[in-house]
């Protein structure tokens, strides 16, 4: 956990942002995309992140470079539980904490991407007249988002009809901010970093940054398959399942089969990968759109309106991705998955239609919205 810090605003910078939300990989990676196209256009902008303590941006984003601040705020859980009955004082916490935060920081525009800390943050610099600007990851919108799109100036989202959810005059179409250095990925060094075989086939399995219990199951229960098949495996558990796993695959190490907790870096991961195993977060999707890889999606099943399905189905129906249901999992996937690594002709196939989907110029796209907002902020204020 990051302690608090004193804020002080940057009297020299040439603007300052407050970006809030977290949680999860699929509210975070977004959010430093964000910040570092903000700082590359302009090196001295002073940006600060607002997270949730406990939360796993508490760790992420000063891996990233930048500093953050955590509030005491965490979700409504779906049964009568004590954090339920606290969950009124920590919003009233957050909130207080939130509007102390904008009013010592002084920030020219709030950037809100979901989560649990962003209510709070919006809130506070709306309510103070501070521009503000949500992205919004997801086909179907999250709770915080919908609530206060009232009180942003721009909603930027990543797909089309979100207007089911938001004022319509102030949507963006803009596709998802994905890390620009995710499609760099060197193979060769890639091989080397995670220690593989040049000669071998390699699988990547990525459940989401938390983990995925549904592909954890599988693959633990596909690592002899795997291993008499000759295939590299580098298989990202998430937290609370890397123990469990990274016992089930001690004896595959010599094969080039690997659980590992977390990957940094994903680029190498990408760059490594022949087939990607994945579930349809948002995110997910638009790295591997991105990245041009061929790869089998597993819908999470345990998402608001089944979403995931219907990120998945965008690319299965274009013949841009291989779409095996939760529910089939442990039955299909590995099937499938390592019919696929024997199949170079459907892989190009995968490669050809799935790229086109990609886009590219999201996070130049937000921030252009994002200094549109600064000056005119900075433009009122020299008044």
């Amino acid at each position: 956990m990051v302690a608090d810090i004193h804020i002080e605003p940057n009297p020299n910078a040439s603007c300052r942002v407050i970006i809030s939300g977290g949680g999860t990989g699929g509210h975070i990676f977004p959010a430093v995309a964000i910040a570092n196209e903000l700082q590359r256009r302009r090196p001295d902008a002073d940006i600060l992140f607002v997270g949730a303590n406990g939360r796993m941006e508490m760790t992420r984003v000063p891996e990233a470079g930048y500093r953050i601040v955590g509030l005491n705020i965490s979700g409504l859980q779906r049964r009568l539980t004590p954090e339920n009955l606290l969950f009124p004082l920590k919003v009233f916490q957050s909130v207080r904490k939130a509007g102390k935060l904008v009013e010592a920081f002084q920030p020219d525009a709030v950037v809100g991407v979901g989560g649990y800390a962003s209510a709070p943050v919006l809130l506070a610099a709306t309510s103070r007249a501070v521009p503000a600007l949500i992205q919004e990851q997801n086909s179907y919108a999250g709770l915080v988002n919908k609530l206060l799109a009232r009180r942003v100036n721009k909603i930027c989202v990543a797909y089309e009809g979100m207007e089911q959810f938001f004022p319509a005059d102030r949507l963006v179409l803009t596709g998802n901010p994905v890390r620009s250095e995710i499609a760099g990925g060197d193979r060769a060094e890639a091989l080397r970093f995670f220690g593989l075989d040049p000669a071998k086939p390699v699988l990547l399995v990525i459940g989401g940054s938390l983990g995925a219990r549904t592909l954890n199951q599988a693959t633990a229960a596909a690592l002899p398959r795997l291993k008499e098949a000759g295939v590299q495996l580098l298989w990202q558990t998430g937290k609370l399942y890397f123990p469990t796993a990274e016992q089930q695959a001690a004896g595959y190490k010599a094969a080039g089969l690997h659980a590992l907790e977390f990957i940094k870096r994903m680029d190498l991961a990408y760059a490594a990968a022949d087939v990607v195993v994945s579930r349809a977060g948002a995110l997910s999707v638009s790295e591997l759109c991105l990245t041009g890889k061929p790869c089998v999606l597993v819908p999470s099943p345990n998402v608001a309106e089944d979403h995931q399905t219907k990120n998945a189905r965008a690319l299965s129906t274009r013949a841009a991705a291989l779409l095996v249901t939760d529910a089939e999992a442990a039955d299909r996937l590995y099937d499938v998955a390592l019919e696929l690594l024997r199949d170079p002709a459907r892989q190009a196939e995968l490669r050809r239609n799935i790229q086109p989907l990609a886009r590219p110029a999201a996070t130049s796209t937000i921030v252009d919205e994002l200094e549109a907002l600064i000056d005119r902020q900075r433009a009122k204020q020299a008044r």
